[in-house]
C-alpha cells in the first residue's frame, strides 16, 4: 500500500511538472494547421496523431528544461512556490527531472524523423529549429527568455511555424492563407507567456531576467497583454472580411467574452496568485480559441 501511494505521488508529481495548464500552446496550433488542410487533401490521421504527440512532447520538454535550468542557476530562491516547481518543493529531483526533459525530447524528435520519412526534409527542418529554440528559451549560455527574446520567439514557433508545419504534414505545401490561421494562435499564446513574465516581474527585476514585462513596467505590460489578446480575435474577424478565410472561421471568436475577461482581470490584479490564476486563465482561451477555430475551418471544407 505504501508503495503504491509514492507511485501515485510521483505521477502526481510527474503530471505538475508538465505544466499541464500550458499544453494548449502545442495542441492549439496542430488543430488549427490539421483542420485547414482538411480543405486541400484527405486527412491523415496517423500523421496527425504523431504530429499532436510529438508537439505535446517538446512543450513539456521546454517545460522541464525551464524548470530545470531556472533552479539550477537560482535555487528557486524568490520563486512563487507554484505547484509545477517540482525540485523547489522537492518532488522530483534535478536529476529525474534531466531524464524527464531527454526522455520527452527524445519522443518528439523521433515522432519528427517519423513524419519526415512521410513527407521529407522541411519537417526536419523545422523540427531541429523548434527543439534548439525550445531549449534556447531557457537553457545554455544565453537563455533568449532572459533578454527579451521570450515572446517573439514563441509567438514565431509557436504561432506561424507550428500552425503551418501541421498544415505542411498533411498537404506538403505552405500557403499564404495557412500563415493567416496561424496569427490568432500565435497572439494568444504570446500573452500567456507575458502575462507568466507580468506575474513575475519582481522576481525576474530581482535575479537580473529581463523580459519584455521587466523592462516596460507592469502598466504597460498590462496594455500589451490587452493589445494580444484583442489582435487574436480582429485577425480572425480582418481574414474572414476579406475573403482570406471561411466565415466559419468566425466560431475561433467563441472564446472571445472569456478573453475580454481575463484583460479586465489582469488590470485589476494585485498580488501575484491572482496572476497565476489569469495565466491558467489565458492557457484555456487558447485552448479553446485553437478548437472552436479549428471546428470553423474542418466545417468550411465539407
Amino acid at each position: 500500500m505504501a508503495d503504491s501511494k509514492v507511485q501515485q505521488s510521483k505521477l502526481v508529481s510527474w503530471f505538475w511538472a508538465t505544466r499541464p495548464f500550458s499544453l494548449s500552446a502545442s495542441v492549439a496550433p496542430v488543430l488549427v494547421g490539421s483542420a485547414h488542410a482538411t480543405s486541400v487533401v484527405s486527412f491523415d490521421w496517423l500523421l496527425f496523431a504523431v504530429a499532436l504527440t510529438a508537439s505535446i512532447a517538446i512543450q513539456i520538454g521546454t517545460n522541464l528544461t525551464d524548470e530545470y535550468s531556472d533552479h539550477r542557476k537560482h535555487g528557486g530562491e524568490g520563486k512563487l512556490l507554484a505547484p509545477h516547481k517540482v525540485i523547489q518543493r522537492g518532488l522530483l529531483s534535478e536529476r529525474a527531472v534531466l531524464i524527464g526533459m531527454i526522455a520527452v525530447f527524445g519522443y518528439g524528435i523521433a515522432g519528427g524523423l517519423f513524419i519526415v520519412s512521410q513527407t521529407g526534409w522541411p519537417i526536419l527542418a523545422i523540427g531541429v529549429a523548434s527543439v534548439a529554440a525550445a531549449y534556447l528559451y531557457a537553457g545554455g549560455p544565453f537563455p533568449l527568455g532572459n533578454y527579451g527574446l521570450g515572446e517573439p520567439v514563441v509567438f514565431l514557433f509557436m504561432g506561424p511555424i507550428m500552425v503551418m508545419g501541421a498544415y505542411y504534414v498533411q498537404t506538403e505545401q505552405v500557403t499564404w492563407t495557412a500563415f493567416v490561421v496561424s496569427l490568432p494562435v500565435a497572439f494568444i499564446v504570446t500573452a500567456i507567456l507575458h502575462c507568466n513574465n507580468l506575474r513575475d516581474i519582481s522576481e525576474d527585476q530581482a535575479v537580473g531576467k529581463r523580459s519584455i514585462a521587466a523592462a516596460i513596467g507592469v502598466r504597460p505590460s498590462n496594455w500589451l497583454y490587452a493589445a494580444l489578446m484583442g489582435a487574436a480575435y480582429l485577425s480572425i474577424i480582418v481574414a474572414s472580411a476579406t475573403g482570406a478565410i471561411s466565415a466559419w472561421a468566425l466560431l475561433g471568436l467563441a472564446p472571445a467574452p472569456f478573453a475580454f475577461d481575463a484583460v479586465r482581470r489582469v488590470f485589476a490584479a494585485e498580488d501575484r496568485p491572482a496572476m497565476n490564476r489569469i495565466m491558467v486563465r489565458s492557457a484555456k482561451v487558447h485552448g479553446w480559441t485553437g478548437v472552436t477555430l479549428a471546428a470553423g475551418l474542418a466545417i468550411a471544407s465539407f
